[in-house]
C-alpha cells in the first residue's frame, strides 16, 4: 500500500525511536491522524520545546532548562557536595532521586565504555569528572559509581576507579544482588554470584 508522503515520513521518523518498530509507528501515526485536532499540534510543540528549552548542567552534565548554568540538584544548597554519584544517563538520576534516599550530587557520563561500539573515555564526560575531583579532592569524601550492572558498566566502573585512585578519593560501587520479592530459583548465575559476593552481616 502506497501511503501519502506525510504519513510515511512520520512512520519513518517514529520507527527511529528505541523500542518502536514499523507496526507500532504505523499505529501511532494513524492514531494521531484520527485523534483530536489539538493532539498533533500539542505533540509537535512539545518536541520543539524539548530541543529549544533543554540543555545540560555545566557542572554535572545532568539535564536542565535553558538559561540555567546548574541543574536543580547542583544548585540546591542542602545537597551534600562531598558525595558524588556517577551515573550513565540522566534517567539514572531520576531513578535514584525517586528513592529519596540519596542526598549527594551527581555526575552524568552520558554513556558507558564500549570498545565494540567505538565508545572510549574521550566520548564520555570522564575528563570533566576528573577535573571536578582534582579541584576539590580535599573536600570530596566519596565517589559512588552507579553504572549499570553490565559488561560496559563494569568496565566503566573499573576504569573510573583506576583514574580516581591517584586522587586519594574514596570510591564505592552500588551493591548488586537479588531483587526484593524475587525467588532464588529464577535468579540468573551472575545475579546470584553478585549477591553472594556482596553479602553482609544481619542487623
Amino acid at each position: 500500500m502506497l501511503l501519502p508522503d506525510p504519513i510515511q515520513n512520520l512512520i519513518n521518523a517514529l520507527s527511529r525511536l528505541p523500542g518502536v518498530g514499523p507496526k507500532t509507528a504505523s499505529r501511532l501515526t494513524f492514531y494521531l491522524l484520527r485523534g483530536g485536532d489539538d493532539l498533533p499540534q500539542t505533540l509537535a510543540d512539545a518536541l520543539v520545546a524539548l530541543r529549544a528549552n533543554i540543555t545540560y548542567c555545566q557542572r554535572c552534565h545532568n539535564i536542565t532548562t535553558t538559561g540555567r548554568d546548574l541543574c536543580k540538584v547542583c544548585a540546591d544548597p542542602t545537597r551534600d557536595q562531598r558525595v558524588i554519584c556517577v551515573v550513565e544517563d540522566p534517567l539514572d538520576v531520576v531513578a535514584i532521586e525517586r528513592t529519596a534516599g540519596y542526598q549527594g550530587v551527581y555526575h552524568v557520563l552520558h554513556g558507558a565504555l564500549s570498545p565494540i561500539e567505538g565508545i572510549g573515555p574521550n566520548d564520555l564526560k570522564i575528563a570533566s569528572l576528573l577535573t571536578r575531583l582534582s579541584a576539590a579532592a580535599d573536600v570530596i569524601g566519596e565517589v559512588v559509581i552507579a553504572t549499570n550492572p553490565s559488561m560496559e558498566g563494569d568496565a566503566t566502573a573499573m576504569y573510573l576507579r583506576q583514574q580516581i585512585a591517584p586522587l586519594g578519593v574514596r570510591t564505592t560501587r552500588l551493591a548488586h544482588g537479588l531483587p526484593v520479592g524475587g525467588d532464588l530459583e529464577y535468579a540468573d548465575q551472575n545475579t546470584l554470584l553478585r549477591a553472594l559476593a556482596g553479602r553482609r552481616e544481619l542487623e
